[in-house]
């Protein structure tokens, strides 16, 4: 990808703020499936980054020079996500690629992942398939980006897709969860929390010191999974004996976090 593919300045546009909005909302669902991936042996995401602003004075008009450009390496507190920027500013001079930075999730100005589908041969067919025709990855998220899009004429949403080497789809109907339309009910958890009951199960009796350790962000594991939306895990960590009224060193339960994130299939088993 180019580098000013990932830059994006106007921030006055009601439907650039519209999508920094929808953004914000749904961020929950990009940490859900980084989390996911912090966990893999296997990497599934062949992108993973979030936007933000960055700003400075003008030296000569003292007016504010804004630039959005995106970070890597995500994590996530409940409340502050933190990353590394990705490229070099275009007009900025007091940050640079590669600088680390932790913003409030209200800050954040977009999210984007994505995934390349599995491709399923017709068995006895393979050999009429040729690497080419491998599909590209597909996103999810991308907000701002879909906004841009929404914008060009067809030609030039082609070539700006084309050098992304990304399938965005559709501008008008964006993606928030893998497999969205062809499994709904990801939408309320993560294929992968429901996959793993017995793995949790037997990783606490192994290990049952966990439920209670913190870790380098004052988080439980029962604050981690609720913050994630993994309620087949926060229901095995209860069974297991985790403490929901434990607080996180911000202060906050693992109900907090679930009201904030409006996890709301998670909130009734914390509040029972």
């Amino acid at each position: 990808m180019e580098e000013n593919s990932f830059i994006f300045t106007d921030g006055q546009d009601p439907k650039m703020i519209e999508a920094y909005e929808k953004a914000r909302e749904t961020f929950k669902y990009f940490w859900r499936e980084q989390s996911w991936e912090n966990r893999r042996i296997i990497p599934a995401l062949d992108l993973s980054c979030v936007k933000a602003s960055f700003s400075e004075k003008d030296a000569e008009t003292g007016e504010d020079i804004v630039e959005h450009m995106w970070m890597n390496e995500i994590d996530f507190d409940g409340e502050t996500v933190s990353g590394f920027l990705i490229n070099e500013p275009n007009k900025l001079t007091n940050i640079k690629a590669g600088d680390y930075f932790e913003i409030p999730l209200s800050e954040i100005s977009d999210w984007l992942f994505a995934i390349t589908p599995a491709v399923k041969k017709p068995k006895g067919l393979s050999k009429l398939f040729s690497s080419s025709e491998n599909p590209l990855p597909k996103t999810y998220g991308g907000f701002t980006i879909h906004k841009m899009r929404a914008d060009m004429p067809e030609d030039e949403r082609k070539e700006h897709d084309d050098a992304w080497q990304l399938n965005f789809g559709d501008f008008n109907d964006i993606l928030i969860v893998n497999e969205q339309k062809e499994h709904p009910e990801n939408l309320t958890e993560h294929p992968m929390s429901k996959n793993m009951d017995g793995e949790f199960q037997k990783f606490f009796q192994e290990y049952p010191e966990e439920l209670t350790n913190t870790d380098e962000n004052g988080l439980k594991l029962l604050h981690r999974e609720t913050i994630a939306g993994n309620l087949t895990s926060v229901k095995i960590a209860l069974e297991a004996g985790a403490d929901k009224n434990a607080r996180s060193e911000k202060g906050k339960t693992a109900l907090d976090y679930a009201k904030q994130l409006k996890w709301e299939h998670i909130i009734p088993v914390l509040e029972n």
